[in-house]
């Protein structure tokens, strides 16, 4: 493995074996010298928030001090040791992460985790985040899981080794060794029904003496034979005295594996006294082993046996003498109570709808649904019952899970909801996708439903309908009705205009039409004074719906920033997303790349696959603009397939756009002209009100060199009726571009220079740079040579800085042909050698941050951001931490740092 991490998964059925491979390769591990630790999933667990984790960090828990301050605070907190604020998931993961690279840092570390399927979700999400960064640690995980497990370890693409079972001779060979004594016809059957498993060629030659019935004929099937496994170990339980199958009914079913806690509650199922010579016959059958504090069954399929075995009222009382066993634990005490009751008991359901608070503090949303759930199964009173379900509803929308906002909300249904009630579940069912974006009616029925919740006094649920109707509006084209309904309502909530939901709904529903009042409105709010990035990320979207990109670049930098360091990881695929287009608009390409890379990974971790699939039209366009003809044509086809992207009009409207891209890049202006005018034809699925204002520019500039500039004139008079409606710097700015380009040969040059004296346009230096080509193109073919290279010269400089690769070579033909020879751009820039993470993580450390700081940032160990910066320094040609400011054109920080990567 040398200095380098990596994960692998072991995929098998129940019996294959998975846990015999990993126990050799932990023994192989130790003799190699690494550090092991292990951790098994535990069925009984799973709704116990971060119970498998508490169990992995155990053996490091002694390095906390190890790290920051806030890190220690984050896991001490998650596992109940510390008061505080609930922590954000992401951070606990980034805190998991480090202490696990200060462990490794004294030795190579080897994580086992079998039984993954069984793992609480948050635990398993936290192994998968820590699994995915240990590229530059020495830290290697293996998890195992059964087959059909689709939680994210599972679904994260890390190598898999799928565990099959025994070929036919060394199945007869583990067969002789256990099976000697039983005849030849057993044997066969025996062999035809195990299908290799080894657990079964061990265990059914037992079963088959005890109980003397041949095995089912002809080979069983996986879950039929693990079935019989299950019986053949639940076989073994009948002749155990009764106080030790009351020892393995508690083990089978607690939350934890200590004895202590195991012997108190069986005590009191058994009503005396239970010691551990009582499970001496237990160990006597192989189905558990002890050590001085812990009881463990032999194979995860005892303890299901031992569940199926004992009877319904069994393991009731099983669980109510759990609850009465373990302490101080207020929410596992409650957890085992609601376990125990058939029917209904408000009691114990008002302490669940409590404890889902301690679920949310330790970081598990998951389980918190769950409390509220079973509370709500608990609850008597039906209204009761459903403000519970919705909670639990709602809570599942902050998770993006629409298969469990579904099943709550069809329940709802029953419960007798009140009309504010009815307006939350139509929120809630926004997720589900049931109609198409483009519905006129559900836009209508949404503005509906918040005028309900507004006259019922919640002007937040009202604002959050109006939110969702006007993302209707944009994503597809719902007309002009639904668009201006939006807008009507939001004009209702005078009290809201100051709340960004209020901003944004209306940007996004009427971005021409109430532009100016929008606009106005951003001109208002510093991003500075605002510290809540949620509330940044809606300011964001709507400048950019109103094609303010300077002030949507500004309010979405500093929403990244705030949630980087709060750990906030669900919101930063939307963030990323659209700052990749604000800033392919701006001419901030260097930075595209790895937002799009990152944007796609943290999608696939917070299970929003729309956001991830969403950043293909941001590449289709930036790819385009770099000449790329068959990629950008290859991404805009997904997006016109999508299941989803198919039906909106915004992202087809993109989709288009990045085929005009391309082909104008790839110099075939006709083509390109026919591409862009389809997303000018409202008749047309890829017409958008707001996206078309993104090829003005490009559609004079393809008219011109096509000779089609009667028809590129009225496409931009048609513009010029828009800008008169709304004052977005980037319809003005391209209008101006245009109005140059198509302008005739004696009125040019003053438009050209109107363009070029716009002040805002600095801030926009992919636009100005196109500008200043055009004009020194234009001069250049007037004979005016010595008046066109600087124009041409400072774009070809800007191309060139933001890897406008295809624009930059233009640039320098017309510098060649204006009798300059062109600067050469240098092979070795950051942008060419670099990764896309390597140039995030050399920008940041130019910036002064530390590797710490760097990697809470990146979510990140520290270890790996020191090592990127490693390889980085020979890359650039650099050795001090300090000449990275220089390198990279950066702003250098007010105080020295370490010269090292380190």
């Amino acid at each position: 493995m040398g200095d380098r991490g990596g994960a692998t998964s072991l995929v098998g059925d129940a019996g294959i074996g998975k846990s015999t491979l990993l126990h050799a390769a932990a023994q192989h591990a130790e003799d190699l010298g690494f550090a092991v630790i292990d951790t098994a999933g535990v069925a009984s667990e799973r709704t116990l928030p971060l119970a498998g984790l508490h169990q992995l960090l155990m053996p490091v828990l002694g390095k906390l001090d190890t790290l920051a301050p806030a890190q220690r605070r984050v896991l001490l907190t998650a596992f109940g040791m510390h008061d505080g604020p609930p922590p954000e998931l992401f951070l606990i993961a980034l805190a998991a992460l480090n202490l696990l690279s200060e462990a490794a840092s004294e030795r190579p570390l080897l994580l086992v985790v079998d039984d993954v399927q069984w793992l609480d979700e948050p635990s398993e999400t936290v192994l998968t985040f820590v699994a995915r960064r240990v590229g530059r640690d020495p830290i290697a995980v293996l998890g195992a899981f059964r087959p059909g497990h689709d939680g994210p370890f599972a679904t994260a693409g890390f190598p898999e080794l799928i565990v099959r079972g025994l070929g036919e001779d060394a199945a007869r060979q583990v067969l002789a060794a256990n099976a000697a004594d039983l005849g030849s016809t057993a044997q066969e059957e025996i062999l035809r029904t195990s299908l290799g498993n080894p657990l079964a060629l061990v265990e059914l030659p037992a079963a088959w003496r005890a109980a003397g019935a041949p095995a089912t004929r002809g080979g069983a099937q996986i879950p039929a034979l693990t079935a019989r496994l299950e019986r053949t170990f639940a076989g073994r339980l009948p002749v155990l005295p009764q106080l030790t199958r009351d020892l393995l009914l508690i083990a089978a079913l607690a939350t934890r594996d200590e004895l202590p806690e195991i012997l108190a509650a069986a005590s009191t199922l058994a009503g005396v006294s239970a010691t551990v010579e009582d499970l001496e016959p237990a160990v006597r059958a192989r189905l558990v082993q002890l050590d001085p504090v812990r009881i463990s069954f032999c194979h995860p399929l005892i303890r299901s046996a031992v569940e199926l075995s004992e009877s319904l009222g069994r393991r009731l009382a099983a669980h109510g003498a759990l609850a009465g066993a373990v302490g101080a634990d207020a929410y596992r005490r409650t957890w085992h109570r609601a376990h125990s009751i058939v029917g209904t008991d408000d009691g114990v359901a008002d302490e669940l709808d409590a404890g889902h608070t301690v679920a949310l503090s330790r970081g598990s949303v998951i389980s918190a649904i769950w409390a509220l759930e079973r509370s709500a199964e608990l609850t008597v009173d039906s209204a009761r019952r459903g403000r519970r379900r919705l909670l639990a509803a709602e809570h599942a929308f902050g998770l993006g899970r629409p298969e469990i906002i579904g099943r709550l909300i069809t329940a709802v249904a029953h419960d007798e909801p009140s009309a504010m009630e009815a307006a939350r579940v139509e929120l809630l069912r926004e997720t589900l996708n049931e109609v198409p974006p483009g519905d006129t009616a559900r836009v209508l029925r949404l503005c509906e439903s918040a005028r309900d919740a507004h006259r019922a006094g919640d002007t937040s649920l009202a604002l959050d309908l109006l939110n969702v109707a006007a993302l209707r509006c944009w994503w597809a084209d719902t007309g002009a009705q639904s668009r201006a309904e939006v807008a009507r309502a939001l004009d209702e909530l005078d009290e809201a205009v100051a709340d960004p939901r209020h901003l944004a709904a209306l940007a996004c529903a009427e971005p021409i039409l109430r532009g100016a009042e929008v606009c106005g409105r951003l001109a208002r709010l510093e991003p500075e004074s605002i510290d809540d990035p949620a509330a940044l990320r809606l300011i964001g979207t709507a400048a950019h719906a109103v094609g303010d990109q300077v002030r949507a670049a500004a309010y979405l930098d500093r929403a990244e920033n705030l949630l980087r360091e709060r750990g906030q990881m669900g919101l930063l695929p939307l963030v990323l997303g659209v700052q990749c287009a604000v800033r392919l608009d701006l001419g901030d390409w260097a930075r595209i790349d790895a937002a799009l890379a990152e944007g796609r990974r943290i999608a696939a971790e917070t299970d929003q696959p729309f956001w991830g699939d969403g950043q293909i039209i941001n590449e289709a366009r930036l790819v385009g603009l770099r000449g790329d003809l068959d990629r950008a044509f290859d991404l805009a086809d997904q997006s016109f397939a999508h299941p989803i992207f198919s039906a909106s009009n915004v992202v087809l409207a993109c989709a288009q756009l990045a085929r005009g891209y391309a082909l104008l890049s790839a110099g075939r202006h006709s083509e390109a002209f026919d591409a862009f005018v389809i997303a000018f034809d409202p008749a047309s699925s890829s017409f958008h009100p707001r996206e078309r204002i993104a090829a003005v520019m490009f559609v004079a500039e393809t008219a011109r060199h096509a000779g089609r500039f009667a028809e590129g004139r009225e496409i931009i008079e048609q513009l010029e009726q828009v800008a008169q409606l709304t004052p977005a710097p980037m319809l003005r700015l391209h209008l101006q571009y245009a109005r140059a380009v198509l302008a005739e040969d004696f009125e040019a040059e003053s438009r050209f220079q109107t363009a070029l004296a716009a002040p805002e346009l600095m801030r926009w230096p992919w636009v100005r740079a196109r500008t200043e080509l055009a004009f020194g193109t234009w001069l250049r073919r007037q004979r005016r040579s010595s008046e066109s290279r600087a124009y041409l010269r400072s774009a070809a400089i800007v191309f060139d800085a933001i890897g406008a690769g295809a624009w930059s070579r233009l640039a320098a033909a017309e510098l060649r042909a204006a009798g300059e020879r062109p600067r050469i751009a240098p092979r070795d820039s950051p942008l060419a050698v670099l990764s896309p993470q390597e140039l995030q993580i050399a920008t940041l450390a130019a910036r002064g941050l530390s590797n710490r700081e760097i990697g809470e940032q990146l979510f990140l160990s520290h270890r790996t951001v020191g090592s990127h910066l490693y390889r980085t320094f020979p890359k650039l040609g650099i050795t001090t931490r300090a000449q990275l400011s220089d390198r990279l054109n950066t702003t250098p920080p007010a105080s020295g740092t370490a010269s090292s990567p380190e």
